[in-house]
C-alpha cells in the first residue's frame, strides 16, 4: 500500500509540475504562436504550402502535423496543403546515400518549394545539420520558415530572419 501511494503522490506532482509549466511558458510562447498561425494562414491563404521537416521524434511530429492539415484537426473541412518531408524513404536513403544525410531535406525543398510556402523545422537541440540546411535552402527560395526548437534555439536561432518565426521552448 505504501509504494502505490508514493507512486499517486509522484504523478499528482507530475500533474501539478506540468501545469505550472504551461502557466510559466504562456506569456513568452503566446506571441511567437499567434505569429506562426498567422504565417501558416497567409500561407495557405495564398495556395502555399507548408513543407515540415525533423528527425526522431521531430520527423514523428512533422509527419502528425502534416496530416492534420491534409486531413482533418478538430472539423470537417477541405484538406490544406502540407508535406511531410520525412516519410519517402526512396527518397531520403537515395538522398542520403548520393549526396550526404545532411542533405535529405535540403534537396526536397530546392525542388518542392516556392517563395509563397513555407517551412515548419522542428529541432529539440536547435543543430540538427539536416534541419538547418533545409532553414538555408527555404531561404534561399524565397520561403518563410516556421522554427520549433528547444533550450537556446542553437544554429537554427542563428538563422532565423525577421520574416520568420522562432518558438523556442
Amino acid at each position: 500500500m505504501l509504494f502505490r501511494s508514493d507512486l499517486t503522490a509522484r504523478i499528482a506532482e507530475n500533474f501539478n509540475e506540468s501545469a505550472q509549466l504551461k502557466l510559466r511558458a504562456l506569456d513568452a510562447l503566446a506571441g511567437p504562436i499567434e505569429r506562426a498561425a498567422h504565417r501558416m494562414v497567409a500561407c495557405l491563404n495564398a495556395d502555399g504550402k507548408i513543407l515540415a521537416c525533423g528527425n526522431g521524434g521531430s520527423a514523428a511530429d512533422a509527419q502528425h502535423f502534416a496530416a492534420e492539415l491534409l486531413g482533418r484537426f478538430e472539423r470537417e473541412r477541405p484538406g490544406l496543403a502540407a508535406v511531410a518531408l520525412t516519410t519517402d524513404t526512396s527518397t531520403l536513403t537515395a538522398i542520403a546515400n548520393d549526396y550526404a544525410y545532411e542533405q535529405v531535406f535540403s534537396k526536397q525543398v530546392r525542388a518542392l518549394g516556392h517563395a509563397s510556402d513555407l517551412l515548419l523545422a522542428i529541432s529539440t537541440s536547435g543543430n540538427s545539420p539536416n534541419v538547418v540546411a533545409a532553414i538555408e535552402a527555404a531561404h534561399e527560395s524565397g520561403m518563410q520558415v516556421v522554427a520549433l526548437t528547444g533550450r537556446d534555439g542553437g544554429t537554427i536561432g542563428e538563422l532565423i530572419g525577421e520574416n520568420d518565426v522562432h518558438i523556442c521552448v
